[in-house]
């Protein structure tokens, strides 16, 4: 049984409510449920929950309009399609609806359940493809993990938090020691293998909370919220002794690969003044790793962590 999607009519003329929730009753493609919200607030509130497949948007809203509120959907982030549905046939409301944002723009006068029914397949068409270029511009593609881009926008909004609430996160940089000799001695196709190997560990162990990205190369970042030096290098302890029992496994050549890390941490608030710095300071941290024998964790102290807890 196909899956309900549901559609959201912000509208404060009842006798409209009821006209649309016949039109998409009728509809032949589906299937879909229809919610309303009658005012500017409630609607905004119910479009930025996220619940909806797609919503249909009235441009008078007592003494509010709806491009207002698609334009404060849009700042929020909100990539649910919008429909504009408007009495008005000026050319100029139809421009400043498509620019606000809206996916189609219907004019109720000359609105049936098909052109309604034809617009809203549109809407959802052109989110899914959207959808999709935007998961590919965050997204490195061989390991699933964030790209480079994409942590560094998560790098500068946490920063942000952190300097504003003085709460601490950790950033640790990881580099896959002898990465070269992999690709050197069993090519390319096994490197990446080991590539995705510790990108699923390290994204399958972090929390929730936690942000794992692809640096470039063989190098990985780790951004932990709300954790001290302490508790990110303890954090690191457990995953560098969790990848040591569990090495790189390739089925289809009958290949297993021992794989170890070397990492640099630094945490924000005491090891920088800026994002730019913090990951400066891991990175030098971790070049500390590496210059002084790999497999192990160093911190901006200097301080050197082996991953085999005594």
């Amino acid at each position: 049984m196909a899956k309900v999607r549901k559609i959201l009519l912000i509208d404060d003329d009842r006798l409209q409510q009821r006209l649309v929730l016949q039109y998409v009753q009728n509809f032949r493609t589906g299937p879909f449920e229809l919610e309303e919200a009658t005012t500017y607030e409630d609607g905004l509130k119910k479009l930025l929950s996220g619940k909806y497949a797609a919503c249909l948007l009235d441009y008078r809203l007592n003494d509010r309009d709806g491009l207002t509120l698609l334009r404060e959907a849009r700042i929020a982030e909100c990539h649910t399609p919008v429909i504009f549905l408007t009495a008005d046939e000026n050319e100029d409301v139809d421009i400043a609806a498509m620019e606000a944002g809206a996916a189609d723009y219907l004019v109720k006068s000359g609105l049936t359940p098909r052109l309604l029914e034809r617009s809203l397949r549109y809407a959802l068409k052109l989110s899914e493809t959207l959808s999709q270029l935007r998961l590919l511009a965050q997204r490195d593609a061989l390991t699933g993990l964030h790209n480079r881009r994409e942590f560094q926008r998560i790098l500068e909004e946490e920063w942000d938090r952190s300097v504003r609430f003085k709460r601490p996160f950790t950033l640790v940089m990881i580099d896959i020691d002898h990465f070269k000799k992999v690709n050197d001695v069993y090519g390319h196709q096994i490197g990446d293998e080991v590539l995705r190997h510790v990108a699923s560990l390290l994204a399958g162990q972090v929390r929730n909370v936690d942000r794992v990205a692809r640096y470039g190369g063989e190098e990985f970042v780790l951004l932990m919220v709300e954790t001290d030096r302490k508790g990110g290098i303890e954090s690191m302890q457990r995953l560098g002794l969790l990848l040591a029992e569990t090495p790189c496994y390739v089925q289809k050549t009958d290949l297993t690969l021992p794989v170890t890390l070397s990492a640099g941490v630094a945490t924000s608030l005491s090891d920088a003044g800026s994002a730019s710095e913090l990951v400066a300071a891991a990175d030098k941290a971790l070049y500390a790793a590496k210059a002084g024998g790999r497999n192990q964790i160093v911190a901006t102290n200097g301080e050197v962590f082996q991953y085999k807890v005594t």
